[in-house]
């Protein structure tokens, strides 16, 4: 009956206008694409990559995190991408060779290869609280924790991270899949309406047909 298929078209395709909208305010309203700009983060994050970053507390940032901070204008003049080698109280030591946090050398398979770095520095800080080290992964073209060590060890204020880069791997599903529903909902929605449509003035044809005999 065309009434039914209507009432089904009502149905599905306010349903799918929900979720397809509530998918896309969720990603604009959620996360930020940020397209990197400089060598600092090669090679995971060469020049003209897009990244998604997530908004994060202060309390959410952690060792190994590559973030976007806005750091002070004296250091650099516009948000930079750079990992998290230390969080406050942590000792971070430095130089060509590696780097270690608390007495233990870190295993960084992220880094560009820098063996006879000439800009290599050494260092030895305690990160003060409230404070991340951070360094760039190509260290040999980096604007980083190294080259401030007069300033509060180094250490950049946490309270100036914007967000944490999303890797691939953990990239947000959900919105996607909501997204994927509204539109199945919507085109079923759709489709119902327009059945509907048609049926109706075929049955009130074959109607006058059966009076007519």
């Amino acid at each position: 009956m065309a009434w039914g298929w209507r009432a089904l078209a009502w149905g599905l395709t306010p349903v799918g206008l929900v979720l397809l909208v509530g998918s896309v305010a969720s990603g604009l309203v959620r996360y930020e694409t940020v397209t990197v700009r400089g060598d600092s983060m090669r090679p995971g994050f060469p020049p003209g990559a897009r990244v998604l970053v997530e908004p994060i507390g202060s309390d959410g940032v952690h060792r190994g995190d590559v973030v976007l901070m806005d750091p002070p204008e004296r250091y650099m003049t516009e948000p930079a991408l750079r990992r998290v080698i230390g969080i406050g109280g942590d000792r971070v030591t430095g130089s060509g060779g590696g780097v270690s946090v608390n007495g233990r050398t870190l295993e960084e398979p992220y880094v560009a290869d820098t063996q006879g770095d000439p800009n290599a520095v050494s260092y030895d800080v305690r990160v003060p609280a409230g404070r991340l080290f951070v360094l760039g992964d190509y260290r040999a073209n980096s604007n980083d924790s190294r080259y401030h060590l007069d300033v509060h060890e180094g250490a950049f204020a946490v309270l100036g991270v914007r967000g944490r880069v999303v890797e691939e791997e953990t990239a947000p599903t959900g919105p996607v899949v909501s997204g994927a529903l509204g539109l199945v909902f919507l085109a079923a929605g759709l489709g119902a309406y327009v059945t509907g449509r048609r049926r109706g003035p075929l049955r009130a044809a074959s109607s006058a047909t059966d009076r007519r005999i």
